[in-house]
Parts: C-alpha cells; structure tokens; sequence
C-alpha cells in the first residue's frame, strides 16, 4: 500500500520558485523588468511559520482548545464526552494503534453503524499516520474479504453487531492464504470472548502520543468503497487537502454556524459522513449517534436534544412524511435537513417543509467527497406558490465554494450544452474536492478523469439561470423509439399519486421499441390500486410513449443509505422480456 502511494501518479507534488539564472545575458529586453521582478521575490520563503499541510485533524486540534467543554458526543443517555474527552480519547487511540505496529500509509479499516467509536476513528486512524476505510454495513462476508485484499487493511474495527459476518471475511482470506487484519470488537457491554476489545484497545494507548501530521496535504486520509464488481472494487481515495476543504464547504452550504446539534442519520461509512465528522469539530458541535434509523428515532432525538441539522437520502425523507407520530403537525422547531443521493420528488420536499423541515438539496458522487453542488435558495424565490418553490429547489444547483468548476457537457465532444433548461448532457466537475484516484486502478481514473475533467455518469440540463438539474444516470436513461425517456421525469408523477410511497422505473426490453418504461412502485398501508390505474394516472400527466407500460408491485430495493439499487431491477425487468 505504501509503495502504491509513493509510485502514484495521483499524489500532488510542491513546487517551489527557483532563482532567475543572473548569468543568462543574452535575455531580450522585454524579459528585463520580469527578471527584476523575480529577484524582488527572492526575500520570499515557504516555511514552517507560514505553511502548514491541510487536514481536517487540525479542527480536533483547535476544538480541545477552544470548545473543550462543549458536548462532542452524545449516544443515548448513558454515554457523553466534551471536545477534550474526545480529543484525549483519540490521541490514546491512535497511540494503541502505532503500539500495534501500524506504519505510515497503512490502512485502516472500520464496519460499524453511527455509534461514537466511528467519530473518534475518522480522526484517530489519520492522527496515526494511516488511512481510513469505513466499509458498508450491508456487505456480506464474501464482499468484505474482497474489499479488505483489495485496501490492504492491517486492522478493523467491527461493532457487535456484524461481528459474525466479519469473522466470515477473515476465514475466507484465510482459505485464500491471505493474511487477515487483526480484529478489534466495539462492544456496548462486557464479553468474555478473547477478542480484542475497543476500549481496552483504547485505554493502552499514551496520552502524551505526538500526532503523526501528514507529510503532504496531499496523503491519502481515506478510502471509501464505491459501487463495483466483486472483480473490480472502486476504492475512491481521499486526501487531507480534499477532506479539509470540502468539510468546510459542507457546513457551509448546510448554513451552519458554531455549536450546531447534528442528528447522524447519514451513515458515517458514506463519503465519511459527507465529511461532516470532521466538520463538527471544526464548529464545536454535537453530534447525536444513532445506531438504527427510524422516524419514531429522529422525532425523539429532534425533541429530546433540540437538534438543528440532519441529512438523509430522499428514501429518508419519504419515510419521514409518511410515518408521523400520531397527532404530530408540525416540529417543536426547525430542523435544517440535507438530502442528497438521488433527485428528491418535490412532492417530498413539500411535505417535507409543511412538517417545519428545512431542505436544502445537494448533490455529489463518492468520488467528490460527497456534496459537490446545492440548490443555492434565492430570496426572490419566497414569494413563489409552494408547487413551484419545491421543483426549483428539486434541482441540483450550482457548485459549492471549494470546487473550481461544475458543468454539462457532451461527453464525447467535451463542449458545453446549451444553459436552456432542454439539452442534455453529462455533469463533470473540477477542482480541489474531486477525489485523487481509484486505488490500484490507472485505468478508470484516466477515463474518469478523461479531457481534464471528472465524468460523473449522471446526465443533467442546465438551466438559463446557470442551475443544473439530474435527468437520470447514464446507465438509467431508457430509448424507446429512439426517444431518451427520463426515468427521474416518470418517478415525480408516480410519486404524486396519492396511493404511491415509493417508485423505480427501469427499462424492459421490447421487440418492437427496444426499451419501454417498467415502473416499480410500493403502495401506501391501506392502499389498493391496479397496475392500469398507475398507467392510466402517467398516461394523462406525460406524454404517452414516456408512461410504464408495466408496473409491478413490490418492495424496493436499497442500499444502507437509503439509495434505490436500479441494478436489481433492472435484472428483474430484463428477466420479464418484451412485452409482446
């Protein structure tokens, strides 16, 4: 792992001026003030005084210091820790971790829910000059053994709870001849098993441990596991600079201030948390961990320590709107929420803000650290009629401060598309919070990173106003006719059908049109309604070739973070054949 890291290509460089060669005195005159002005900056250094490495380790740094008495952590009503007690704990646990011979660019690697060891980690793992790999809580043993060879991971962390389906993994490398990484058990009680244990782990650690700093701003500080093949896992590397600079630019754009409450609904695992672990204590703030998602779970929280922002996938949201506690209309107050992972209905929006929710829409990959572009609210929007305010706030925005730029292109010819609302291309992104490559995959970097510019696979319009809005992946348009019929477009009218909670359309193949729509759809309690209802309903809210000429009624397939897995139905409606 270290060498690929030395060898890489990916890793930024510093450069540093050089002095003009005084000797050359055959330079034209016009380079004469040039060379003047070069020697005038011959008093300018880089030194230790005025340049330091950006890392989001220095926001724990200042947080022990400035906000040591604020709460950190909280996580039911037994467990809690200010900013030094954090601080103090992480220290001593990147100290246990260099004990048990973890080196520089080592990996790290971690399977656990939102509990408070997955705080710490994010800062204690770097703190010891290795690197983070939060892994899905939802793969199987036979995934996690492939992704743990893949990172070269000498140690992971793995609560309780997945404890079975992590020794999996370790005795199938083990049958593989591969050496597994040492185990270490998160445990919320007393065992007598003989594994190590994470607060035993914790408490060897020194506390007087000098944090090992990275050598560059641009070392790796995590990897975060993308959608892939068991034969070709996507591990998406993040730097420190990456990481430091996009957690800003996140709380940023969820317009947060210091000592924000903060409800972990978004899985930790995910883009670590998008980067709002480190975010936190850059603001003092606190965070609530939960360690199962559920509607009853986030009104409690929201009343019991007034919480003030949160973030969920859309699929999170619709649970919310349609899983009240009884007789509740609205929240005690306002919830600051940020969803992203797919295009929210604005159906959900909507009823989303009559309940006292504050959305604001982002949008990102893995590969940008998570949140890249926000629906920037403008105040002249206010006075619009409630319908129109949620689809202009259903739209992906513009980028946050830290990226250079987000367009839509073509993404064969690279030129940019038309900003009239109709064209369609590919959204592609540049700048300092686009990750620094797949790991051990040259390949696919290159073609991501093709024409000078991240191809995100998603395909968007921009609009006059310069606001882009996701049309549907590449992977999910569907071609009927030689038409290209918008997935997302069907989804928003299956959604305002009162008798629908959740909906998918995929394509089908047909003999005939090569693709029609096949539509998915999760009925609300007590709802009944037949397949030639819905058609009917999409027939007269779209144009006839875009409505499902299928529809199967069923549970939806998602990922851990509330994503709807397409790749799933789209192997059942392939299954299905033509429909004629």
């Amino acid at each position: 792992m270290n060498q690929f890291f030395k060898n890489s290509r990916l890793v930024g460089r510093l450069f540093h001026f050089s002095k003009i060669n005084q000797k050359n005195t055959q330079r034209p005159h016009q380079f004469c003030n040039i060379s003047e002005s070069w020697r005038s900056m011959e008093s300018l250094v880089k030194c230790d005084a005025n340049f330091v490495p950006l890392t989001p380790l220095s926001f724990l740094e200042r947080a022990a210091n400035v906000f040591r008495d604020r709460t950190s952590v909280i996580y039911g009503k037994k467990l809690k820790y200010n900013w030094e007690e954090t601080h103090n704990r992480c220290v001593k646990l990147a100290s246990a971790l260099v004990h048990l011979g973890i080196s520089h660019g080592d990996v790290v690697a971690t399977l656990a829910p939102n509990v408070p060891a997955m705080q710490e980690l994010h800062f204690a793992v770097p703190m010891a000059g290795s690197i983070l790999c939060t892994l899905n809580t939802r793969h199987d043993s036979a995934m996690l053994s492939i992704l743990l060879m893949h990172a070269e991971a000498k140690v992971i962390f793995v609560d309780q709870q997945f404890l079975e389906i992590a020794r999996g993994a370790l005795a199938l490398l083990a049958d593989k001849k591969q050496k597994p990484p040492i185990l270490v058990v998160i445990r919320e009680s007393d065992s007598d098993t003989h594994d190590l244990e994470y607060e035993s782990f914790l408490k060897s650690g020194d506390s007087d441990f000098t944090i090992r700093w990275p050598k560059t701003e641009f070392d790796p500080i995590s990897i975060n596991y993308t959608s892939g093949t068991t034969s070709r896992p996507k591990g998406v590397v993040y730097s420190h600079r990456g990481a430091y600079l996009n957690t800003i630019a996140t709380f940023l754009l969820h317009e947060m201030s210091s000592f924000p409450v903060y409800l972990w609904t978004v899985p930790t695992f995910h883009c670590n948390g998008w980067c709002m672990v480190w975010g936190l204590a850059a603001l003092g703030g606190t965070s609530i961990c939960l360690r199962n998602v559920s509607p009853e779970d986030i009104f409690e929280n929201i009343s019991l320590y007034k919480v003030t922002h949160m973030g969920g996938a859309p699929t999170v949201l619709n649970k919310i709107v349609n899983s009240l506690p009884c007789g509740l209309k609205q929240l005690p107050h306002k919830v600051k929420i940020m969803t992203g992972g797919s295009p929210p209905p604005p159906q959900v929006i909507s009823k989303m803000e009559e309940l006292g929710f504050r959305v604001n829409h982002l949008y990102g990959l893995t590969e940008t650290y998570g949140p890249g572009t926000y629906c920037l609210w403008k105040p002249e929007w206010d006075s619009l009629p409630p319908d129109e305010k949620s689809i202009l706030k259903a739209r992906q925005g513009v980028q946050h401060l830290c990226l250079k730029e987000v367009d839509v292109r073509d993404s064969t010819t690279m030129e940019k598309v038309p900003a009239d609302g109709k064209t369609i291309g590919e959204i592609m992104f540049r700048g300092n919070t686009v990750m620094s490559g797949y790991l051990k995959d040259t390949k696919a970097t290159e073609e991501a990173f093709r024409g000078g510019w991240f191809h995100s696979g998603d395909l968007a319009v921009k609009h006059p106003d310069g606001y882009i809005e996701v049309k549907d992946r590449l992977k999910d348009i569907v071609i009927s006719g030689g038409e290209n019929i918008s997935t997302v477009e069907v989804e928003r009218v299956l959604y305002s059908h009162p008798a629908v909670l959740e909906a998918a359309v995929v394509a089908r193949p047909d003999n005939h049109w090569g693709q029609t729509p096949c539509a998915f759809v999760k009925l609300k309690d007590g709802f009944s309604v037949g397949d030639q209802e819905i058609i009917k309903f999409c027939r007269d809210n779209l144009p006839h070739y875009m409505a499902p000429r299928t529809v199967i009624f069923e549970d939806i397939p998602k990922t851990s973070t509330g994503k709807i897995q397409k790749f799933i139905l789209r192997e059942k409606a392939n299954a299905l054949g033509s429909l004629f």
